[in-house]
C-alpha cells in the first residue's frame, strides 16, 4: 500500500512538471499564454463540474460566495496567468523552480494572518529560498549553450505564481472541511476563466495545439490532482508532499530535452536551494504536526 501511494504521488508530480513543456507546445502552434490559461481553466471545469454533477455535490453556501469568488481570482486567474507568462518568458523549467517558493510565502502569510511563531527550521527555509531566488535572478536561464540571464517580467511572474499557489493553502483551510476538490473546482474555475477572458486573443488552433491544452488540462490538472489525493490515502502528507518536490525535476528534464532549456550553474544551484527549502519546511510541519502546503 506504502508503494502504491508513492506511486500515485510521483505520477502526479510527473503529470504537473509537464505544464511547461507541454503550454511551450501550445505557445509554438501560435497560442498565446493567457489563451493557454483560460483553456486549462476552462477545460478542466469540464472534468471537475462534470463529476461534481454525478456525485450531486454542486451545493454552495450564500455565506461562502465571497471568498470562493477570490480564490477564483487568486488560484485560477491570476495563478494560471501568471504561471504561463512565466513559462513564456522564462521557460518551463524556471517556472516550476519558482513555483515551489509557495511553502516560503506560506510560512510569511501564516506569521502575518495566523501570528504563527516562526521557529529555527522556518527561518533558514526563508534564508534559503531567498538565496535560491537571488541566484536564479542572477543567471537565470537560456537556451542550451546560450547566454543569457533571466528577464526581471519573468523573475515577477515566477513569484507571483508561486504565491498564488501558496494561497490554496489558506482557501483549503477554510473550505476542505465543506467541500470537496470537485465541488469547489466546480466555481472557482468559472470565476477564473471568466475574468482571464477580457484578455485573452483566440487564435486558430492545430490538432496538436488542441491536444497540448486536453494534455495540459485533464491529465496534468485533474488527473494529476485525482492521482495526488489518491497518493495520500496511502501516504501521510508531509512525504507526499516531499515527494511531489519530483514536479521541478521533471519540469526541468522535459524542457532540455524537449526545448533544450538549461539553467547554468548558479541557476541549479539556486534551484536546489529552493527545493531545500521546501523539505525543510515540510519536515518541521511534521515534526509539529502541521499539515504542509497543497
Amino acid at each position: 500500500m506504502l508503494a502504491r501511494g508513492y506511486v500515485y504521488i510521483l505520477l502526479a508530480a510527473a503529470l504537473w512538471g509537464l505544464i511547461g513543456p507541454l503550454a511551450k507546445l501550445a505557445f509554438q502552434e501560435g497560442l498565446a499564454p493567457l489563451e493557454v490559461a483560460f483553456w486549462r481553466a476552462v477545460l478542466a471545469w469540464a472534468c471537475f463540474g462534470g463529476e461534481a454533477l454525478v456525485k450531486g455535490e454542486v451545493r454552495l453556501a450564500s455565506r461562502d460566495i465571497p471568498a470562493v469568488a477570490v480564490f477564483g481570482v487568486t488560484g485560477v486567474t491570476l495563478f494560471y496567468g501568471s504561471y504561463q507568462l512565466a513559462v513564456e518568458s522564462g521557460g518551463a523549467a524556471m517556472a516550476a523552480v519558482l513555483l515551489y517558493t509557495a511553502p516560503a510565502w506560506v510560512v510569511l502569510l501564516a506569521a502575518v494572518i495566523f501570528k504563527e511563531r516562526l521557529g529555527a527550521l522556518k527561518l533558514l527555509a526563508l534564508a534559503l529560498t531567498l538565496a535560491g531566488v537571488v541566484l536564479i535572478s542572477l543567471q537565470g536561464t537560456a537556451l542550451a549553450g546560450a547566454g543569457g540571464g533571466l528577464p526581471v517580467a519573468a523573475l515577477a511572474y515566477g513569484l507571483t505564481a508561486g504565491f498564488c499557489y501558496s494561497l490554496y493553502y489558506l482557501f483549503g483551510k477554510r473550505f476542505a472541511a465543506r467541500y470537496n476538490a470537485a465541488n469547489l473546482f466546480t466555481y472557482i474555475l468559472p470565476v477564473g476563466a471568466l475574468l482571464l477572458l477580457p484578455w485573452v486573443t483566440f487564435a486558430p488552433k492545430s490538432a496538436t495545439a488542441w491536444g497540448a491544452l486536453a494534455a495540459v488540462s485533464v491529465l496534468s490538472t485533474y488527473g494529476a490532482y485525482h492521482l495526488y489525493y489518491a497518493g495520500l490515502r496511502h501516504l501521510e502528507a508531509g512525504r507526499a508532499a516531499i515527494t511531489a518536490t519530483l514536479e521541478p525535476v521533471v519540469a526541468a528534464g522535459v524542457a532540455f530535452i524537449w526545448w533544450g532549456e538549461a539553467f547554468s550553474p548558479a541557476g541549479y544551484a539556486g534551484g536546489v536551494l529552493i527545493l531545500a527549502a521546501v523539505v525543510l519546511t515540510i519536515r518541521d510541519d511534521m515534526r509539529r504536526g502541521g499539515a504542509p502546503a497543497p
